[in-house]
């Protein structure tokens, strides 16, 4: 979109000083970013930001989800004593309307975001990285504990592996693509361990298991870090909802603890990254461990096996399907996809046994300080 169409999106924004840049801002893949630079020294820079509707189909809920989020933070924050708090939670600049979001007259939203100088991202997963986003994605949780309102699903049903199980059922049926014979194997297995893996669902109905508010997108990026590397904040924070906690420390872990990416087709590359998987574990349960359930605890390794698994079985449908959803580069890209996640969650099923014993151990170091 021209400079001047997005000059004139911004017009319907309260915001002060003169715009003398508007460019394009990092490289997410869901919504379209700018940097809107103003003039030196008179008022702050923005982040204006078009929201895929598409995927965020209730643009009124997805925005409540984050003006409620963001006033709990900062409150929190506040009764903290923390002194740079706006460089600590997401601001939202008001529309001509009164709200956190503009509607266009060809059906575009979109939103303004105070722009947060001196910050950083970082995409590599290591150790240290790892350590911080437990940490940071614990706090997180933990700061939200107590939202005082009910918060809606912004993609309903984002993490729920029985319907991702029915998809799949329904995709076999079909065979639309005739591609089923080739997949079998795959799909047998799927089915095998689809009662274990569903088991979240199952204790939720029972009252065993509780939903809490968490990020459901903790990629290493979606945190932004001053330039003595110290986290600032959280951001992304789009798919905020009620979820298991599974949802936070399971999918980071996916991609974050996996030796290769999710599409390499080399399945001898494909492995469990132990190292990863306690830095984040530490971190987490620094941040967590005073409000999760000791089932919440227990279940821990299960939401990592839980991931690559409904990863797998989402490319599988894909693929049996047709390749509809996802982008792919070859025509068996989502098999590759499915079967390096398959490969993956056979690996983690073989360090449950480490993974158990490394949580004892980090609830016993958090209980002694």
């Amino acid at each position: 979109m021209g400079k001047s169409n997005l000059a004139s999106i911004l017009s319907h924004f309260q915001i002060e000083g003169q715009v003398i840049d508007i460019k394009p801002l990092g490289n997410g893949l869901i919504n379209d970013t700018y940097h809107v630079v103003t003039q030196a020294d008179t008022s702050p820079d923005f982040v204006l930001q078009r929201i895929n509707n598409a995927i965020f189909q209730d643009v009124d809920l997805l925005q409540h989800n984050i003006e409620v989020v963001t006033a709990h933070l900062r409150r929190k924050l506040e009764g903290m004593g923390v002194e740079d708090i706006d460089r600590r939670v997401l601001q939202f600049v008001k529309s001509d309307e009164g709200k956190t979001y503009y509607h266009d007259q060809d059906g575009g939203y979109w939103r303004v975001m105070m722009f947060i100088p001196d910050s950083f991202t970082h995409e590599a997963v290591t150790p240290e990285s790892a350590l911080d986003a437990g940490r940071a994605f614990g706090n997180f949780e933990c700061m939200l504990v107590d939202v005082p309102e009910q918060l809606g699903e912004t993609i309903p049903d984002f993490h729920n592996m029985e319907l991702r199980m029915r998809q799949l059922a329904e995709a076999v049926k079909d065979d639309k693509a005739g591609r089923l014979h080739q997949v079998q194997d795959i799909v047998a297995m799927l089915e095998r361990d689809a009662n274990e893996m569903c088991q979240a669902e199952q204790l939720y109905r029972e009252g065993k298991l509780p939903k809490r508010i968490c990020h459901c997108d903790t990629k290493v990026n979606n945190m932004l870090f001053d330039s003595e590397g110290q986290v600032l904040c959280v951001i992304d924070l789009d798919t905020v909802m009620p979820s298991f906690i599974f949802s936070d420390y399971g999918d980071f872990l996916r991609t974050g603890a996996n030796f290769t990416a999710e599409d390499d087709p080399d399945l001898s590359h494909v492995g469990f990254n132990e190292a990863i998987f306690k830095s984040f574990t530490m971190g987490y349960l620094e941040a967590t461990h005073s409000f999760l359930t000791p089932l919440e605890i227990k279940l821990l390794p299960f939401a990592v096996a839980l991931f690559p698994f409904m990863q797998c079985t989402r490319f599988l449908t894909d693929y049996i399907n047709g390749d509809t959803y996802y982008k792919i580069k070859y025509d068996t890209h989502n098999l590759d996809r499915a079967r390096n996640q398959l490969a993956l969650y056979h690996d983690v099923r073989k360090h449950y046994a480490a993974m158990e014993s490394f949580i004892l151990e980090a609830l016993g170091e958090q209980h002694s300080t």
